[in-house]
């Protein structure tokens, strides 16, 4: 079975393309600039050269109609057809408390979908649009959708719940719903194979941090508590989110500043996090390059990023009792060395012997950076959400005889 997966954003799309028979990428890429008349389509197939193409793509019907025809075409394609896509599966953000696993898409799932618009504005709309487009362009091929939050829905009440009056609860579904649970999923799962035991056995806390960021506690193989709050602002200090702060903080900067509610939710945001104290950049690798030159906004701005993971693991360790493994993905996670090497030895204390040589390596594997022999063993696992996508289409269309 071949199974394209899409993760539609507002004005860009990315794809790749599975052969679910060894689980191998024939192609991936990605549309960007969706509504202007310079959009760019960016596809690499396997074993073939990439390709990219400026045109005119106003929206996402077209982009999708773009995708399969580069997926199709004679010299840069990798399929003679488009009737080789027996599946679409789709990232969707938020499912709420209305999903707790994927879903093969039914008008009442889409119908459900588009109620949860409120609870993530930015993106769930866009995630429609992609599934519309793909029912205009591939009439009949079954749809599924995986969402980011749907790992979480595990978390008990005493997790999930805010201490604030029960009727936000009731009437508006005000709580924690946390993010990144298809990475958080799919790497502690990869950390259960790689220590070669059960996941009802282990603790284990994952780190997903990129321009975003989020700690979930993993416990017996069930998210039991995750940094990210209602929305993906909560936890955190990341690329542009402010993270975790005083809620009184909202009114007294609106009042002194004369701010809007969009105002300073674009504030908290976008405008704020590693970008906003370095003075410099959102990037990571920027901050540690400003450091090393001496740069003391971007060392302030590093070492206020490293405590808040430090702080929330330790959180975690707490809250579960122990921790057996910490697990590092996602663009920092996987590649930042001194971010893992700053949070790891103020660690000690949890049992973790670091290995600074093993932490230096450069490698697409799943690998140890602690010492065999440490009581916390400490992974860094490349993420792959795509392929939980993939998998989890392939399972649906298979056990529903689509």
């Amino acid at each position: 079975m071949k199974v394209l997966v899409i993760n539609a954003g507002s004005s860009s799309l990315k794809y790749q393309l599975y052969d679910m028979t060894d689980e191998s990428v024939l192609a991936k890429g990605r549309v960007e600039r969706i509504g202007m008349d310079s959009a760019i389509l960016v596809h690499e197939p396997t074993d073939k050269q990439d390709v990219t193409e400026v045109s005119e793509i106003l929206e996402h019907t077209t982009a999708i109609r773009k995708v399969v025809d580069i997926l199709t075409h004679p010299e840069h394609g990798v399929l003679s057809s488009i009737s080789e896509i027996q599946a679409v599966g789709h990232r969707v953000v938020h499912g709420g408390e209305s999903f707790s696993s994927s879903v093969i898409v039914t008008p009442e799932v889409k119908k459900e979908i588009k109620r949860l618009f409120d609870l993530a504005p930015l993106h769930n709309p866009a995630h429609i649009m992609g599934i519309d487009a793909v029912e205009l362009n591939m009439p009949g091929v079954p749809q599924t959708v995986v969402f980011d939050t749907a790992f979480h829905q595990t978390m008990p009440a005493k997790t999930y719940m805010y201490a604030i009056p029960r009727v936000l609860y009731t009437k508006h579904k005000v709580r924690r719903y946390g993010f990144h649970g298809t990475s958080h999923y799919y790497v502690s799962h990869q950390a259960a194979d790689f220590l070669g035991k059960p996941m009802e056995e282990l603790k284990i806390v994952t780190c997903h941090i990129g321009n975003g960021g989020s700690v979930t506690a993993v416990l017996n193989g069930k998210s039991f508590d995750t940094s990210m709050g209602m929305t993906p602002l909560e936890g955190l200090m990341m690329g542009t989110r402010s993270g975790d702060l005083d809620p009184a903080i909202v009114p007294y900067v609106m009042g002194k500043e004369g701010l809007t509610i969009n105002e300073v939710n674009s504030m908290l945001n976008k405008h704020s996090g590693l970008q906003a104290i370095s003075g410099l950049s959102s990037d990571m690798r920027e901050i540690t390059q400003a450091m090393d030159e001496g740069d003391r906004n971007a060392t302030l701005a590093f070492d206020m990023y490293e405590y808040r993971i430090r702080k929330y693991i330790g959180a975690y360790a707490a809250a579960m009792n122990g921790i057996d493994a910490l697990v590092f993905t996602a663009g920092v996670g996987e590649n930042a060395a001194l971010v893992r090497e700053r949070v790891c030895e103020q660690l000690s204390f949890l049992g973790i012997e670091f290995d600074h040589e093993s932490n230096k390596v450069r490698s697409g594997d799943n690998r140890r950076i602690s010492t065999a022999s440490s009581k916390v063993q400490v992974l860094v696992i490349p993420t792959n959400e795509e392929l939980v996508i993939a998998r989890d289409t392939y399972r649906l269309i298979e056990e529903n005889g689509k």
